[in-house]
């Protein structure tokens, strides 16, 4: 038998605790069952049969091996040795202190997660592209006073004129910008404001992209 494992179940040495697997070498037929299913890495196979290798490593209280294996050759001493240990050793004192961490860790997991996916939710830069005549609208000027004073700014604002010409004769131009906070604010109220003045400059909203 293996040395026992040296860890702690509730506080208590586990080589204390007598819970482990034992092996029928006559009635085990070599399946591999339990060596695959035990999730400690407690059994090997010896042969054609299984042996409980680190029985100290068996989760206190599993009997999963026992309950798969098909000839019914692993046995485990019976609950009361379990209940025993929990008297004598007055472990629920210590239980409650490790559900109450385990439930404080739970809670500052989903705090964290609730607060990531409000992060992720977050739109503090959009990216919008607009068609259009822009020569006599004035629109550059009426979106820098949209922005004046503001926790917002645009960026990576590009004009696409066809020709000099084509524009003079008022030929549709392609205009580009980032919409951002300079705050990291979420900017989806702002937006609405972007697109009222997009459409009543008579221009084209082509599209709109979370950047």
């Amino acid at each position: 038998m293996a040395e026992p494992a040296k860890q702690n179940w509730h506080g208590i040495p586990r080589q204390e605790i007598q819970w482990f697997p034992t092996v029928s070498a006559q009635a085990c037929i070599g399946c591999g069952l339990c060596y695959v299913t035990c999730g400690r890495g407690v059994f090997e196979m010896d042969g054609k049969t299984a042996i409980a290798a680190r029985p100290y490593d068996c989760m206190v209280g599993c009997s999963t091996c026992a309950t798969v294996c098909p000839v019914e050759a692993i046995s485990f001493p019976g609950r009361d040795l379990i209940w025993k240990v929990e008297r004598e050793h007055k472990i629920f004192k210590l239980v409650r202190q490790e559900s109450q961490e385990k439930l404080a860790k739970q809670q500052a997991l989903m705090a964290r997660a609730r607060a990531e996916e409000a992060v992720a939710a977050l739109i503090t830069r959009t990216r919008l592209e607009i068609a259009g005549e822009f020569g006599e609208k004035q629109f550059l000027t009426k979106l820098q006073e949209l922005v004046k004073d503001r926790p917002f700014d645009l960026v990576n604002l590009h004009l696409h004129v066809p020709t000099v010409q084509g524009s003079r004769e008022r030929t549709p131009s392609f205009m580009s910008f980032e919409v951002t906070s300079t705050q990291h604010d979420d900017i989806q109220a702002f937006l609405p404001e972007v697109r009222a003045l997009v459409r009543d400059s008579g221009l084209i909203l082509v599209s709109e992209k979370k950047s």
